[in-house]
Parts: structure tokens; C-alpha cells; sequence
């Protein structure tokens, strides 16, 4: 197995290849994640399908790294900490819901979009997934299933694990956006098939955040 120093930096291959197994089928299930990926792609093209995709990465990495450094344990045993995380991010997702809905004008008479910063996208992509404490919970729960028992560093293996799932995840990610911008693009020209799109976009973003609000830790 992949070793650094003496030390296993992944399990043994048995248990690994069942990890990225579970992870393939973890990460291609929609989600927030995948919904604000694609309604990114679908409204700026491909650029911006992949800067929201790299986003989201980068929130994943953040929760990945909280894992390791154990703040996630925090945030699990503290609801206080828990619901007001929760409600944070369940504002967001229905203030882009809002955007979405407002940001007609131009897009519906079958104009470009106006361009968004990367660096906005980027982002507005990072707190999608980062105000979602229950992706915390997630690798919390996840990850240690695949660590060795007997590892000399789980923490090291933890890591390893969570860069491969991230890493995974924003290929598939990355997809899904160059798919969604292929396709937007072929049907630019019939306008109200834009407005359905925006508005089932919005929809969507905003029946996540009520279930995010609504839900409970598990």
C-alpha cells in the first residue's frame, strides 16, 4: 500500500478499493453541490461551471481538513453550534435562490448573462458546500470506516482519504458542468426553455435550504 516514511498513507487495497467505490456512488448523487454547479454552467458557460466546481472542492477541502483537526467532533457534539450553521446556510442557498429568480432581465430576452467574477463565483461556490454542517458530519461519520485500525497515524489516512473523495467529487463535478453548459448553450435560442431552467434552478436551490433548515443532526 501507498506509504510515506514507513508510515500508510491509505489503507490496505481491499478496504481502499471499497472506499472509492462508496465515494464514486457518494459523489454522483445530486445534491446542493451538484444544483449550484450546474445552474452556474447553465447560466455562464463552461468557465463558470468549472470555477464553481473548483468552489466546491475547495469547501470540501475545508471540511476535510476540520475532520482531521477534529473540529467537526465540535460541531457534532454541540447543537448550538450545529443549528446556527444550519440556518446560516440555509439563508444562503435561498438567497441564491432569490439571485436566480432576479437576475432575469437581459438572460430572458436571450441576451448573455452578465458575466460574474471569478473570483465571486469561486466563492459564493465555497460557502455552498462550507455552511452545510452536515458535510462536516458526513466525513466525520464516513471516513473513519476505511481508516486501518491498526495505522500508526488514522489522522494521516483520514486526510489521504478525504483528498481522494474531494478530488473525485470535483472531477465528477467538472462533468456535470461541461454537460449542463453543452447543453445550454445548444438551446440558448429558445428563451422561455432559459426562464423554466432558472426557475426550476431557484426552485431547487430553495427546497434545499428548507430541508436543511427543517432537518435534523442525522
Amino acid at each position: 500500500m501507498l506509504e510515506f516514511a514507513g508510515i500508510a498513507l491509505l489503507p490496505e487495497w481491499p478496504l481502499f478499493l471499497s472506499f472509492v467505490v462508496a465515494g464514486l456512488a457518494l459523489n454522483i448523487v445530486p445534491g446542493a453541490d451538484m444544483t449550484f454547479v450546474i445552474a452556474a454552467a447553465a447560466r455562464g458557460g463552461r468557465r463558470d461551471g468549472v470555477v464553481a466546481a473548483l468552489g466546491i472542492g475547495a469547501g470540501t477541502l475545508a471540511h476535510i481538513l476540520a475532520a482531521v483537526l477534529g473540529l467537526s467532533a465540535i460541531l457534532a457534539s454541540s447543537p448550538t453550534a450545529f443549528n446556527l450553521i444550519k440556518w446560516i446556510g440555509a439563508a444562503y442557498l435561498l438567497w441564491i435562490a432569490f439571485s436566480l429568480l432576479r437576475s432575469r432581465g437581459s438572460a430572458d430576452d436571450g441576451a448573455d448573462a452578465p458575466a460574474v467574477s471569478g473570483l465571486r463565483l469561486l466563492r459564493a461556490a465555497m460557502l455552498v458546500n462550507i455552511l452545510n454542517p452536515k458535510v462536516a458530519l458526513f466525513f466525520l461519520a464516513f471516513l473513519p470506516q476505511f481508516v486501518d485500525p491498526e495505522a500508526a497515524m488514522p489522522a494521516l489516512q483520514i486526510l489521504c482519504l478525504g483528498l481522494w473523495f474531494d478530488l473525485v467529487g470535483t472531477l465528477v463535478n467538472i462533468v456535470i458542468a461541461l454537460v449542463a453548459a453543452g447543453a445550454a448553450a445548444r438551446l440558448r435560442h429558445v428563451t422561455w426553455l432559459g426562464r423554466a431552467a432558472r426557475w426550476l434552478a431557484a426552485t431547487a436551490m430553495g427546497g434545499l435550504a428548507l430541508q436543511l433548515a427543517f432537518s435534523g443532526r442525522r
